[in-house]
């Protein structure tokens, strides 16, 4: 998937127009998708976020559409409720993700 795709992609899940904000966005749930995938860094990350450029793409959605409300786990006001996932990358992004392991 390439980062225009991603960028479109983005779009359509959340909000953001900014081409420059999404790309900021991608980046960062890129770094952190690489770091949980491969922690001791043994593949190319180009190949890891084409791999996971889906996930990729759901993590940068997620946090642009969470903005402003960060580490929330649950809020009431008038009749609407938020919560949020607890950890840092989702439950549900992460069953997406088959983490690498290696001996220490």
């Amino acid at each position: 998937m390439t980062e225009e795709e991603k960028i479109v992609m983005v779009k359509a899940m959340s909000d953001e127009t900014d081409d420059a904000v999404i790309s900021a966005f991608l980046s960062a749930a890129g770094e952190e998708l690489y770091h949980y995938v491969d922690p001791f860094e043994t593949t190319a990350k180009e190949d890891v976020l084409e791999q996971y450029g889906f996930a990729q793409a759901k993590l940068a959605a997620y946090r642009l559409n969470k903005r402003g409300w960060d580490f929330e786990v649950s809020h009431n006001e008038n009749g609407i409720g938020r919560s949020y996932e607890t950890g840092d990358i989702p439950a549900s992004i992460l069953k997406e993700l088959t983490p690498k392991a290696g001996v220490v």
